[in-house]
């Protein structure tokens, strides 16, 4: 593996992909909260932003663990009008039930960065598959809905095996995921953009069409594709196309601005209303979880996002 296509482990404002993760996993998220009053103390009050009930917003909890401990995300996403807080590890289920919140997207519980080790090396498949069974179960017992999968990293691995190595890896997990009613949803990554948490350099899953043709060959209704939007946009364009033609085996979407993986203002190229439009139109009953990486306050920023996306 080149110099420039290892998995970079360092976040650009400091803070390791370990401590976010491990931050969404419930761990660290109380450490780094803004004290240790309710977010309605610090805010005042929270403008609802869903509205209209055509698109399920989720909250990707790793993005704003550094602002909000899981009490106070599960305040505001409720009062924001969002129905889910997703990538939130077992510890932080109860939480979420309680508040009458859904975990849309499960992480795979894999060690982390969970997107380096795959399905398309043979050898991580006993760990991945057991990782990710328990991940089912967890959410099989909260009645939550999917699972997240990753293809992994290259590491001299051909596409053409990897996307075989991914086919039955994924083929020895997805009875389980069918007697427990969860889906497994394949997530595409960008690999053009070499900053920490923006873009995944090495990845192997990194376009929409190696992805859907892994999904198509597993051949369950319970295996779905994760839609980013974002990395779509990097990697191959013509989303709306792309979800047109992909519109019977996605299982999940992820936002986020581009470039910079940052709000969905009017500083980035995506036409999200339009976008959440034909995912409307499509049918789609699932979430669209809002994953960018805030660069301002971060309740701004989630409200402008929602507001734009709720067609």
């Amino acid at each position: 593996m080149s110099e420039e296509n290892k998995p970079r482990i360092r976040a650009a404002d400091g803070i390791s992909r370990r401590k976010m993760l491990k931050m969404a996993a419930g761990t660290g998220a109380a450490a780094l909260a803004l004290g240790s009053c309710s977010a309605m103390d610090k805010y005042g009050s929270v403008k609802r932003a869903a509205t209209k009930g055509h698109i399920n917003h989720s909250v990707a909890a790793w993005c704003f663990a550094k602002y909000w401990d899981m009490e106070q995300m599960c305040q505001i996403t409720k009062e924001l009008g969002c129905k889910s807080i997703e990538l939130v590890g077992p510890a932080d289920l109860p939480t979420l039930k309680k508040h009458g919140l859904v975990c849309a997207l499960s992480p795979n519980g894999m060690p982390d960065p969970p997107f380096v080790k795959g399905f398309n090396d043979p050898e991580n498949h006993e760990t991945v598959i057991a990782k990710t069974r328990e991940s089912i179960d967890a959410c099989a017992e909260y009645n939550f809905p999917s699972v997240i999968a990753f293809t992994g990293f290259r590491d001299g691995i051909a596409d053409d095996l990897g996307a075989r190595n991914c086919v039955d890896g994924l083929k020895k997990v997805i009875g389980y995921a069918e007697k427990k009613k969860v889906n497994l949803c394949l997530e595409i990554l960008n690999s053009r953009v070499a900053v920490e948490m923006k873009g995944h350099p090495g990845y192997q899953g990194d376009h929409a069409d190696y992805c859907m043709d892994i999904v198509m060959k597993v051949g369950s209704p319970r295996m779905k594709i994760l839609f980013d939007i974002y990395h779509v946009q990097i990697m191959d364009g013509d989303v709306i196309s792309r979800i047109r033609q992909y519109k019977d085996y996605i299982g999940h979407y992820h936002t986020a601005g581009n470039p910079g993986r940052g709000e969905l203002d009017d500083k980035q190229e995506i036409n999200y209303p339009a976008i959440m439009k034909e995912i409307v139109k499509t049918g789609y009953k699932g979430y669209v979880g809002h994953e960018f990486v805030p660069t301002r306050d971060p309740l701004e920023g989630l409200t402008e996002a929602v507001a734009l996306c709720d067609v």
